[in-house]
């Protein structure tokens, strides 16, 4: 599906702006040696509802008008479908906005457009999403989520890492999963029994899956039991350049 991208902006990690303080943030209008000592909260906003021309005007009035900020947003519409998708993330006070507002305001946007999907959060505020990992032998997906975690940029509890490989007691992975509480699970699959049965035991209670390059491909059976969204993190270019060495492919695609 190709996508028509209207407006853009290159956003820092998932969660947290690259260093930068909320305490240094500031409302338009305000000054920069203001004296207020209100502490900003950060939110993240996601949207989806029928095309329709102002959207993007809306859901920036009903941010600013509370007194927010937007830091970010990315608006996109694919081509040929009158679908509107958006993701923004913003700065607020919360005693100017308090969250059970929030809420209302969003959702009289989302009456408004007739919204599929609104969804608001404030990691700061609200529950942290539950999720489990399923990684292979490569290791790198997963150091890289497990560091965002442990330096509190991912709003996620860790409930455990399932794996289809065998790590030593000594390695980084185990040493660091043992410090934090985290269970490992090693579950050997082969071509007749993904194990997918016992992975559903140990995820029942989870928000949703998070495949670190999990290099098995799970079946829509699985997917209909869980039924729960699946985050694959893949090293492809998809859809032109598929599976394995995708750099490579590239070069050889004259790139």
């Amino acid at each position: 599906m190709s996508l028509t991208r209207r407006a853009s902006t290159s956003l820092p990690q998932v969660i947290g702006f690259a260093n930068r303080s909320f305490k240094s943030l500031t409302f338009p209008g305000q000054s920069l040696d203001s004296s207020s000592s209100s502490v900003l909260a950060h939110g993240i906003h996601v949207f989806q509802c029928p095309d329709a021309v102002g959207i993007v005007a809306k859901l920036s009035e009903c941010i600013a008008s509370k007194g927010g900020n937007i830091l970010g947003a990315d608006v996109f519409v694919p081509e040929n479908k009158r679908v509107f998708y958006s993701r923004s993330q913003f700065i607020f006070d919360p005693v100017k906005w308090p969250r059970e507002q929030m809420d209302e305001d969003f959702i009289n946007l989302s009456k408004k457009f007739n919204a599929m999907r609104s969804v608001v959060r404030v990691p700061d505020q609200d529950p942290k999403y539950k999720i489990a990992v399923l990684v292979s032998k490569q290791d790198h997906c997963l150091v890289d989520l497990l560091h965002g975690w442990q330096d509190g940029r991912l709003p996620v509890d860790i409930t455990c890492v399932i794996s289809n490989h065998e790590r030593g007691s000594n390695t980084h992975v185990i040493r660091f999963l043992e410090r934090h509480g985290i269970p490992y699970h090693y579950l050997r699959t082969t071509k007749e029994n993904k194990r997918e049965g016992e992975i559903l035991e140990l995820v029942p209670n989870t928000d949703f899956l998070v495949l670190a390059r999990y290099m098995q491909i799970l079946s829509g059976n699985f997917l209909r039991s869980y039924g729960k969204d699946v985050i694959n993190i893949h090293h492809g270019l998809l859809p032109s350049f598929k599976g394995g060495n995708p750099s490579r492919q590239i070069v050889l695609a004259g790139f």
